[in-house]
């Protein structure tokens, strides 16, 4: 499989994800679109570091051979699927109350059950 194809079926296995499993549909809100800029400038920004000297070096016949800043379009896909993907699972866990308020040391509903079964346990 080249990493062309890998990338688009991260891309596509995300927006499943995201859209009909998880049903957090960031792909429709534009707050997600208008924030997305950041990520994707600090992503060609990594790239652009990472295989313009030449750190990490793509195989010619795995790619399209496009390239932005450096970097194969391939990595903008995958770096997509990541982030999507990640965030879908976050605003997932958040609506189910995993850790909904910031408690710091406290940790999550999920570690305080954890611990006080523990202590229940010993």
């Amino acid at each position: 499989m080249t990493y062309t194809a890998a990338a688009l079926l991260g891309v596509l296995g995300a927006a499943i994800v995201d859209l009909w499993i998880l049903r957090t549909r960031l792909l429709t809100r534009a707050v997600f679109w208008a924030t997305y800029p950041i990520i994707i400038t600090f992503q060609l920004l990594s790239n652009g570091i990472l295989t313009g000297r030449r750190i990490v070096i793509y195989d010619p016949s795995a790619i399209i051979g496009w390239r932005l800043v450096y970097a194969p379009v391939e990595d903008l896909f995958f770096g997509f699927a990541m982030i999507l993907l990640t965030l879908s699972v976050w605003i997932w866990l958040g609506r189910r109350g995993v850790q909904r308020t910031p408690e710091a040391g406290e940790g999550s509903g999920l570690l305080r059950r954890l611990r006080a079964r523990r202590s229940i346990d010993t």
